[in-house]
């Protein structure tokens, strides 16, 4: 555990000098860093606290950026929604989720279609209902990519728990359609085929 932490410590080092240097960059251009750079920054920073060292990130990464490419054209983007779906999937140590699943639920759900609305009114990647951020307490941003996945991984916990574990009854809760096998078969199959880390 201790070693752990060294290398979590280490990584977070690494990035926050990497902002210095690219602060003291924009500043010898005489032009402040953007918002956007700033932000860019410290999700880069947060996120990667979730992983164990950087070598996984690393293999993730490595691993499920070039399956997401004929969804998403931007890099930076399909690094986000790995780094959002590998952080929210083990957010729970009780109860993690394999990250490659998440994926193919959203796949399945969306095609990663951020701003994705279904016909009974189901939101984001993830497909989120919009009574689920009142129904936990938190803000509807259900159009933001880490807040969707966060929300959407609650709620398939939440159904796991329900269910006894039970993925096939746990997805056919997340999808709405309890008593038909087709959409957990077609999740799990999507899952093995091309989904799975």
């Amino acid at each position: 555990m201790p070693e752990r932490r060294g290398r979590r410590s280490a990584f977070a080092a690494r990035t926050v000098a990497c902002a210095a240097l690219l602060a003291a960059v924009a500043a010898r251009a005489q032009s402040p860093p953007t918002a956007s750079l700033v932000s860019l920054l410290h999700r880069i920073a947060r996120a990667r606290e979730c992983y164990t060292d950087a070598f996984s990130a690393e293999v993730w990464h490595q691993s499920m950026e070039p399956r997401l490419r004929p969804y998403v054209h931007s890099y930076a983007q399909r690094i986000k929604i790995l780094d959002d779906v590998y952080c929210e999937a083990r957010r729970d140590p009780r109860l993690p989720l394999p990250p490659g699943l998440v994926l193919a639920l959203i796949a399945v759900e969306s095609h990663f279609h951020q701003y994705a609305v279904s016909k009974v009114g189901a939101v984001g990647m993830m497909q989120v209902m919009p009574f689920w951020p009142r129904r936990l307490g938190v803000p509807n941003r259900l159009v933001r990519v880490g807040a969707n996945i966060r929300i959407g991984c609650r709620i398939l916990r939440h159904y796991l728990r329900e269910e006894h574990h039970d993925w096939i009854r746990a997805l056919e809760r997340y999808n709405g359609s309890d008593g038909h096998i087709g959409y957990p078969a077609l999740v799990l199959s999507n899952w093995q085929r091309g989904w799975r880390f």
